[in-house]
């Protein structure tokens, strides 16, 4: 995807900020790097990777506005839900400088690369425009459970009242 020596535009990926979901995007990033592109890498505040490890990505830090009490309480669906809530707006912000400030050049954005389970770049990249590609670091036999699930509930043989909506 290199042209000339040139780098064929920039991808901007978001990882979530859990252990298993960190490791894979930036590892998507070497391997895009590798072939051209420039990569920034949108991450929240906590757990966020080190910089130093990927000296040829830019990092860039989101307020994700969680508390102590929220880190620290174990409830993953409630977190999640925080931070879907929190960063939307700061996404988009960030994104807008971007687009403004490179416009027409060769590093526009091509391209934002997001984990699954941070879904509030879909309505940021639609909003702005941009193109999107989810990476799932889930296993088939995630996939699999959860099509079987929600074909489950489609024909009225499971009811999931109470749980949060995992199913797509």
């Amino acid at each position: 995807m290199e042209k000339n020596g040139q780098r064929c535009g920039r991808l901007v990926l978001l990882p979530c900020p859990f252990q298993g979901h960190i490791n894979p995007m930036l590892q998507l990033g070497t391997i895009l790097h590798s072939k051209g592109f420039s990569i920034t890498i949108v991450h929240t505040q906590f757990n966020s990777p080190n910089p130093s490890n990927h000296p040829n990505f830019k990092f860039n830090p989101i307020p994700d506005g969680l508390s102590a009490e929220d880190i620290s309480s174990g409830d993953i669906v409630s977190l999640i839900q925080k931070l879907n809530v929190n960063c939307k707006s700061h996404l988009q912000e960030y994104l807008s400088q971007i687009m403004i400030g490179r416009q027409g050049s060769h590093d526009d954005i091509f391209c934002i690369i997001y984990d699954e389970l941070m879904y509030f770049t879909d309505a940021v990249a639609n909003f702005l425009k941009l193109p999107t590609i989810i990476l799932r670091t889930t296993s088939a036999t995630t996939l699999l459970a959860r099509t079987t699930l929600a074909q489950l509930k489609v024909e009225g043989l499971a009811s999931f009242q109470g749980m949060c909506n995992i199913l797509y």
